[in-house]
């Protein structure tokens, strides 16, 4: 079985679906917003402020690069703008299976309410903001992505199961 590749907009729930899939199949879960912070000695909200939002997309074309020479059967929960950059989402299929995890921007804004750890959400209006960069990435995301599954408003169990039941399929359909 390959990797499993968890992308969208901030607030999906990709890292809480990557930490609760890593439970049931007993595999790694790599957060990559987690992981830069972690290299880089701070947080992704002092990057974006002290080195800017090049610096650390970057940082994320370089991780998805070592990820692939780690290689094995890992979970990956991919920071929300990561698969802006063409080169990165070649990287993510390369990867392994990307699913994009679409919530609307109303969930999004209940699910970060009182967030304020998020760079691209400052401001007075942040369901007009959310509202905004979902309409500019969502073409990115299914781009990026070999199966999209709605997310908001389902129960978790729910959205394991879907991501379980294509990873079998695809296992089935492969030709050895």
């Amino acid at each position: 079985m390959e990797n499993i590749i968890l992308t969208g907009f901030m607030g999906c729930g990709k890292s809480t679906v990557g930490i609760r899939l890593s439970y049931k199949l007993k595999r790694v879960v790599v957060d990559t917003d987690k992981r830069i912070e972690k290299e880089q000695g701070k947080s992704v909200r002092d990057i974006f402020a002290e080195e800017g939002e090049r610096f650390f997309r970057d940082r994320e074309t370089e991780l998805l690069k070592k990820l692939l020479e780690e290689g094995g059967e890992q979970i990956v929960a991919v920071g929300g703008g990561l698969p802006l950059r063409e080169e990165n989402r070649h990287l993510l299929k390369e990867l392994g299976k990307v699913f994009y995890l679409r919530v609307t921007p109303q969930e999004v804004c209940r699910r970060l309410e009182g967030d304020d750890t998020r760079p691209l959400l400052r401001g007075e209006n942040p369901l007009q903001r959310i509202t905004e960069l979902m309409e500019q990435r969502e073409p990115v995301y299914a781009a990026a992505a070999d199966v999209t599954i709605e997310s908001g408003g389902k129960e978790m169990e729910t959205i394991l199961q879907e991501i379980l039941q294509y990873m079998e399929e695809d296992n089935e359909n492969t030709d050895y």
